[in-house]
């Protein structure tokens, strides 16, 4: 702008400089947003979700299978005819399989031949097995109702008077044995996994005390010109609640890259010799979908732990400063 002579520009009034707003200063935040202290805090807890994954998929499996052994067992039972010098096994077989379709709950009844029981033993003792050199018992497997009651007392007596040599294996023991073992796998299961949590809690305190010790002038300052402890906590604990979060999904991912490995090697090796004992014995290796909603799951502990923690320790420690 020129003044009305046509002289030099006019100098703008202080009225309208002071009308020019300043430039606004935000306020950083009381934590880093990165910090050496930050990033190990995260590989820390990756590394226990990680492992807690684990612990969950391996738990799972074990009661998975469990279940599936426990179905088995109360579906069927088995009569065994053991071979006995002037014994005819197929006439034996035949008395047993004749007691055992009268008895209230069997619904089917299959015996096994000679050819049948070398297939069975085949994952075990190889191919081309000749029954004739071994001792091995002749199976009959009964088929159980799911509705009507099995009256086992009943046919182990008739057994033993009309069918000599043949003894009825309701597999209770076994039972027993398998419940007991999948008990106690999965407690200590749980202990594994209460120890990991305990871990991510002291690794929490730890950093966060650190955070409190590099930023104390910070703290103090906002403390004593009266903010809330609630305030200086929640910026503690929004940051903590970030790093639990990234330390988590990567170990959650990590665990469903491994479960999704270990079962493509599962399928890919089907039919080696090592396998085929493995599914003789456990059943398919294969992760259900409850681990991965447990794994899942842990992750949202931990880093809701992770804040908590962290929120937890900052109140202490602002009110030990008084």
């Amino acid at each position: 702008m020129t003044s009305p002579a046509g002289g030099a520009p006019a100098k703008p009034s202080s009225r309208a400089a002071a009308k020019t707003p300043a430039p606004i200063r935000r306020l950083g935040p009381i934590v880093p947003a990165s910090s050496v202290s930050g990033h190990t805090l995260v590989i820390v807890i990756a590394i226990m979700t990680y492992l807690a994954a684990l612990t969950i998929g391996a738990v799972d499996l074990v009661r998975a299978t469990a279940s599936a052994w426990e179905r088995d067992v109360l579906r069927e039972t088995t009569i065994q005819i053991r071979p006995a010098e002037g014994r005819d096994l197929d006439a034996a077989v035949e008395r047993a399989s004749a007691v055992a379709r009268t008895t209230a709950g069997v619904t089917d009844v299959r015996s096994y031949s000679n050819e049948e029981t070398a297939r069975l033993l085949e994952p075990w003792l190889g191919s081309g097995l000749t029954l004739e050199d071994l001792p091995v018992p002749r199976l009959i497997v009964l088929k159980l109702s799911p509705d009507a009651a099995f009256d086992a007392a009943g046919l182990k007596a008739r057994l033993e008077r009309e069918a000599p040599g043949a003894t009825l294996d309701d597999h209770r023991r076994f039972l027993d044995r398998l419940v007991a073992m999948a008990r106690t796998i999965v407690a200590l299961g749980v202990g594994v996994l209460i120890l990991m949590l305990t871990a991510t809690v002291l690794s929490v305190v730890f950093a966060t005390r650190g955070a409190m010790a590099g930023n104390r002038d910070i703290v103090q300052v906002l403390h004593f010109v009266g903010a809330r402890d609630g305030y200086i906590a929640g910026q503690f604990q929004r940051r903590f609640l970030r790093l639990g979060l990234k330390g988590g999904l990567a170990g959650g991912l990590a665990a469903f890259g491994t479960f999704l490995l270990a079962e493509m090697t599962a399928e890919q090796r089907v039919g080696s010799a090592a396998v085929d004992q493995m599914d003789a014995l456990f059943g398919r290796f294969q992760i259900g979908p409850t681990a991965y909603a447990g794994v899942a799951v842990i992750v949202a502990i931990i880093a809701v732990l992770t804040a908590v923690t962290s929120r937890v320790t900052v109140y202490r420690t602002l009110r030990a400063m008084g």
